[in-house]
């Protein structure tokens, strides 16, 4: 024991130098060891409550002068502020630049003057500067190791003797371009431009010569590929890949035929959006027995057998893996595949013998799985039926959206096949019911759609939402895509299973799970405990109905899908927790999703006796298909985001009544009850109070008359302004 630090055994009193010395001594003994409160006051023998008070106040300043990092409220570990880290720079119009270190640590501030001119997404090496009193810990790049991006789309400015690009994602420098690299583009067009010199000590601009014109400003084509272009993503299909895709023959040998399952005389059909062209699923139907206890009826999901056509390594295929998903906005499809490909020789199109790839169920009465297989098939689709068409007929015969009930049995079906789709409705009702009950969790989102004319602009707004030959559909791939995933992945007990790109969903962020239950509480409403990952989807579910209907309901479902993770690609399976599956893949759209194919060449490959796949070499085409997926989905976001913004150009200072959909810090969105377009109410433009904000209440508070904008509240509000460069609605709040 040493009477240094036991104050009250006599002898002298540990100071605070000698104590503020002994941690620094402790800390570099320990270096790169996460430490608790409890272990440093432990074996440093500090004992009494002076000592203990002391030493975590001298831990708190030495965080603060940044020799100890913060890990945790109670935990602490040795910095090493003279390393050189790396992490991704993030870049803000307001110059409140910062660098997410690599392992997750928390975004360290950057001044602009330290940026060394990186940009968003750029990967850099930094150092910490020394923290000044009363500042914030800043960082300082010193060089940048990758850029993410050398090409910019925006719109180009020409004068007498200068062009330069503003471009459509703010940047703290210009981008000039040389008037003898203007491809002949003239002011105000939308261009793309690629870097050919970047910022130096001299020079603060980024030198860039255009690569293509894309079109006038306002023109619907040059508006929706600057979306694409601004994500990196493909507005063109390559020459050389099309040209390939031409080349592969339609026709289907003898040979084939017979090493495949033939369905060409079983009733098969697709159903799809009213527009769609690539049909890459298809369901088939027969009984194929029955009695008196019952039916037993053979259900096949036919998948588009693309990896028959496209070779690994082919042209082709390091394209569609390039792409990994086909982008759908507004007005148009991006396709993964060439055309040739996609709409014509992979889509199952009908009375057309196709090859596919197939998951055939036995099924009873109550949709109970009695045997399943997995085959390579050829099919002969009897029809193309759109949703709306199979919703109409399951309607006639007495099937009300939701009920699950087949036609009264006195009357004959009305509608072709009406008898097969109203069977297959029936068989995925009883899946569907059975999969909340085992757990799965129930968001049923409406989708903002457009009526376009020729010209691409919005004629209408309107917004969809599932309907039982939607759900039809979808139950029957779900239970494939499961089947698919547990007959790779679900192995014996010491058994190692081989190589599979699952479809992975973790469990909620428990910290947002907790602000959801003290958002909710608002409206009366008080969620169950979420110990477990079974109780969490109980009380999602309860919590959905409690509130389906009401106005709160977009609010509490928005709150709620926040507390959720993102569903991913990867060969390491946790399980889908969304779903309620303990294995999950995406085996159902090789068409428009690059995962599905691999999937495909796999099963092909353990059919066949084939060894495991590279596990590691699968684990990063999973990383690169759920970044691309990422990339799209904000593509597509984006290009709703415009023609909602060109449709309310129309609508200047109408009023309508709204729900307040988002609270930040500098306003609040609103979303218009009537065609649900969203718009900004900036905080500025509240005049009647000074408005503080609430992150953990979701709120807005006046400061001296307590007024409270919340999640859910209704407003009345007129509109402003429909900014289509910034993709922005304004709103102001009507008295």
């Amino acid at each position: 024991m040493g009477k240094k630090t036991r104050e009250k055994k006599g002898g002298k009193r540990i100071t605070r130098p000698q104590l503020a010395e002994k941690l620094e001594a402790f800390f570099s003994s320990h270096p790169g060891q996460t430490v608790s409160f409890k272990d440093v006051l432990r074996q440093l023998r500090l004992d009494t409550h002076p000592m203990k008070m002391l030493a975590i106040d001298i831990m708190e300043e030495m965080a603060w002068d940044d020799y100890l990092v913060k890990v945790t409220d109670s935990s602490y570990r040795l910095a090493d502020n003279t390393q050189v880290m790396e992490g991704v720079f993030q870049a803000k119009p307001n110059g409140r630049n910062s660098i997410i270190p690599d392992g997750g640590e928390h975004p360290v501030f950057v001044a602009e003057r330290n940026s060394l001119s990186a940009l968003t997404g750029d990967r850099v090496r930094f150092c910490m500067l020394a923290r000044k009193r009363s500042h914030i810990r800043e960082a300082q790049v010193i060089e940048i190791i990758e850029r993410r991006k050398d090409q910019f789309v925006g719109k180009l400015k020409v004068e007498a003797d200068l062009a330069f690009l503003v471009p459509q994602e703010p940047l703290a420098m210009n981008i000039i371009i040389p008037k003898s690299k203007l491809k002949g583009g003239k002011n105000n067009q939308r261009a793309v431009v690629k870097v050919v010199a970047w910022p130096d000590s001299e020079h603060r601009s980024i030198l860039a010569e255009v690569v293509d014109i894309l079109g006038e400003i306002g023109e619907n084509d040059a508006e929706m590929n600057a979306i694409l272009a601004q994500y990196g993503l493909p507005y063109k299909y390559p020459k050389a890949v099309e040209d390939a895709a031409n080349k592969i023959s339609d026709g289907i040998t003898q040979e084939e035929i017979a090493r495949r399952e033939d369905f060409r005389d079983v009733f098969t059909c697709t159903i799809d959006p009213h527009d769609a062209k690539d049909f890459d699923d298809a369901s088939s139907i027969r009984k194929i027995s029955g009695n008196d206890t019952g039916n037993l009826y053979e259900v096949g999901v036919h998948i588009a057998d693309v990896s028959h056509y496209v070779t690994e390594g082919s042209i082709i295929d390091k394209e569609a893996q390039k792409r990994a998903t086909s982008i759908y906005l507004v007005d148009r499809t991006i396709p993964m595949l060439p055309e040739r490909l996609c709409n014509y020789i992979c889509s199952l199109r009908p009375d057309e013998e196709k090859l596919a790839y197939s998951v055939i169920f036995e099924m009873n009465d109550e949709a109970e799985i009695k045997n399943s297989r997995i085959v390579h098939t050829v099919i002969k689709s009897n029809r193309r039926f759109c949703y709306e068409e199979v919703q109409e007929i399951l309607e006639k015969n007495g099937v009300k959206d939701g009920t699950g009930e087949p036609a009264p049995k006195k009357k004959e079906y009305e509608g072709e096949y009406a008898k097969e789709l109203i069977t297959l409705d029936a068989l995925a009702k009883k899946l569907r019911a059975r999969r909340f009950k085992n757990g799965s969790v129930k968001f049923d989102r409406e989708e903002m759609r457009f009526d376009i004319d020729e010209k691409g602009k919005p004629t209408r707004v309107y917004f969809k939402r599932s309907k039982d030959a939607n759900k039809l559909i979808e139950e029957f791939m779900l239970i494939a895509n499961k089947t698919v995933a547990e007959s790779v992945g679900k192995v014996p007990k010491g058994k190692k299973a081989k190589t599979l790109p699952y479809r992975v969903h973790d469990n909620p962020d428990p910290i947002k799970m907790e602000q959801l239950k003290q958002f909710v509480v608002r409206f009366g409403y008080k969620m169950k405990s979420t110990s477990t990952k079974g109780a969490t989807a109980r009380a999602l579910n309860s919590l959905m109905d409690a509130f389906e209907g009401r106005a709160e309901s977009n609010a509490v479902q928005l709150v709620a899908l926040k507390a959720m993770m993102k569903a991913k690609y990867s060969t390491h399976n946790i399980g889908h927790f969304g779903l309620a599956f303990d294995y999950y893949t995406h085996f159902t759209s090789p068409i428009r999703r690059y995962p599905d194919t691999m999937v495909h060449r796999l099963l092909t490959r353990y059919a066949e006796g084939g060894k495991s796949a590279n596990r590691d070499y699968y684990e990063e085409l999973c990383e690169h298909s759920s970044q691309m997926e990422q990339v799209a989905a904000n593509a597509e976001r984006d290009s709703i985001k415009y023609k909602m913004v060109e449709y309310m150009t129309e609508h200047l200072g109408e009023e309508y009544d709204a729900h307040v959909s988002g609270i930040t810090s500098y306003g609040i969105y609103a979303e218009i009850d009537e065609n649900h377009c969203e718009g900004m109410i900036p905080i500025r433009d509240l005049k009647d109070d000074y408005y503080e904000f609430d992150e953990k209440n979701f709120c807005l508070v006046g400061r001296r008359h307590h007024n409270r904008y919340q999640l859910g509240d209704e407003v009345r509000i007129k509109v402003a302004k429909a900014n289509l460069e910034k993709k922005q609605l304004d709103f102001t709040i009507v008295e």
